[in-house]
This record gives C-alpha cells, sequence and structure tokens, in this order.
C-alpha cells in the first residue's frame, strides 16, 4: 500500500475537493494507498478556509499536523523567503515520525526550499502542460490567452529547487478551441490584453471558461497520478529529485505518462461528464 503525505494550506474548496476525491477513491478501494498524514501551514483559527478544510481531515480520521508559516516569519521579524528554510526544517522535525512513501502538494501555497525537496518526493500539480507557461494559475490561463494557444493542460511534477520545473511525472491535455471556444476567442480579437487583464481580472469570459475546462480534469489528473505510482507504473525515488528520482522518471520521456484516457475513465465511471 502507498503511504501519501499530503501537504495544504487548506484555503478553500479546491483543496478540499482535491482530499475528498482521493480519500473516497482509496475509501471504495479504488487506489491502493492510504493517507499517513496531513499538513498545513496555517494552523486552527487562522482562516476560515483552513478550519474547513482541518474538520474535513477530521472527519476522514486522518493525522493532522500543523505549523502557521505567518507566525513563524511573524515572530521573526523577517519576510518569509528570508526564514524559509528554518521553517521547513521544523517541517521536517515535526513529520519526523512518519514515513510516507510519497508527498503531494495539493493546494500548498509556499514554495518548498531545497532540503525539503531532497528529504520527500514531492509531487506538484501545475496547471500547464510540461512545456507550457509557468506562474500562478492566473499568470498560466492569461498566458495562454495572450499566445493564442489550442491547446492546454495540466502536470504533476517532482518539485525542486527550479520552479515548476521539476521532472515530469504525469500530464493531462485540455483542449482550448473548437465550438465553445471559438465566439470567445473571436471577442479577443482587436481588445487591449493588457486593458482587459486589469478590469476583468478573471471575470474575463474566456478565461473563465478555460480555467473551468482544466480545473475538472486536475483532480482526476492527480488521482491517476497516485494510482500509477501504486501500481509502480512510475517510480519517484525517496528524497532525491535531482538524482535518483530523475533516473527513475527517464523512462516516462521528458513529458511524464499522458494519463489522458485514464482520466476519462475515472471521470465516466464517476458520472462526471467533462467540459472541455
Amino acid at each position: 500500500m502507498l503511504k501519501i503525505g499530503w501537504f495544504s494550506t487548506g484555503r478553500g474548496e479546491g483543496s478540499r475537493g482535491l482530499l475528498s476525491l482521493v480519500q473516497g477513491h482509496i475509501a471504495k478501494g479504488g487506489l491502493d494507498a492510504g493517507i499517513d498524514f496531513v499538513f498545513s501551514n496555517r494552523e486552527p483559527g487562522e482562516a476560515e478556509g483552513s478550519d474547513q478544510f482541518f474538520r474535513l481531515a477530521g472527519e476522514y480520521g486522518l493525522p493532522l499536523e500543523c505549523l502557521s508559516s505567518a507566525r513563524f516569519a511573524r515572530d521573526r521579524g523577517k519576510p518569509f523567503r528570508q526564514v524559509r528554510e528554518d521553517y521547513d526544517s521544523q517541517v521536517m522535525d515535526l513529520l519526523a515520525g512518519y514515513r510516507p512513501d510519497v508527498c503531494v502538494l495539493a493546494g500548498y501555497m509556499l514554495i518548498i526550499s531545497g532540503p525539503m525537496c531532497r528529504r520527500y518526493p514531492l509531487l506538484n500539480l501545475h496547471p500547464a502542460l510540461p512545456d507550457g507557461p509557468i506562474g500562478t494559475w492566473q499568470q498560466v490561463i492569461w498566458s495562454l490567452i495572450e499566445t493564442r494557444a489550442e491547446l492546454t493542460g495540466a502536470m504533476v511534477h517532482l518539485a525542486t529547487e527550479d520552479v515548476d520545473r521539476g521532472p515530469v511525472v504525469s500530464h493531462c491535455t485540455v483542449p482550448i478551441s473548437g465550438e465553445r471556444f471559438a465566439p470567445l476567442w473571436e471577442g479577443v480579437n482587436g481588445i487591449d490584453l493588457e486593458a482587459a487583464k486589469e478590469s476583468w481580472r478573471e471575470e474575463f469570459p474566456l478565461f473563465q471558461l478555460i480555467r473551468e475546462s482544466e480545473y475538472q480534469k486536475e483532480p482526476y489528473l492527480l488521482l491517476e497520478t497516485l494510482r500509477a505510482v501504486s501500481a509502480g507504473r512510475v517510480l519517484v525515488g525517496q528524497g532525491d529529485s535531482d538524482g535518483a528520482s530523475r533516473q527513475n522518471l527517464a523512462t516516462t520521456g521528458a513529458r511524464g505518462l499522458n494519463l489522458d484516457a485514464e482520466i476519462r475513465q475515472a471521470m465516466s465511471m464517476d458520472g462526471v461528464k467533462a467540459t472541455g
């Protein structure tokens, strides 16, 4: 059985949805795994969103460990980037009693330091294809619009100090052209995208449709990646994202496993109709 360490800030519905999907499939026997612990860089009472996430983890009976990154930096009177390694060192001490086979960054809003990347094989979900844009999901979507992309997707990669560019484990594709998208792409012609970005932000119609189409598949990409790791289809080396893990991932190619077929089947079995 695959033992999973689960890292999440737990800010909102997306974080809860990822945990619920994976835990639900574990409970049904569809994933030979167990969540060893849940870790959050927030503490109870810090924010309502994370408190809801903590209650969910409690309902599942999952061990919960917390260490507030905001308080950690505030107590030291420094920006978090200046205390990142010290914080991660305390996190690793806190989690020393657990022995996860793999860890997941599922809505974890901190950049991981080098020592922690080397301690755990950390799977990070990034909302772009392996050769696609880097940055936040908002930055990725605006980049897709600016370049008039016809295809996007998401990937799971091993977290390294090179943000969003660690060895790729898996990916899925999401078409963003065709009948549903055509009128919105036409609406982009002749407009000032920088002005639209400032005035519309996330309410821009094309932005929303791209996000909706991709967001639906992201949880299933994570689920199917964990299933592939559990089944031995891809190996992630313990605690060496730059060395052993890169060698183990070599057979999947630079883009990792394409899990489009597995995702379609899993969504169909769950009664979820793809919108993109």
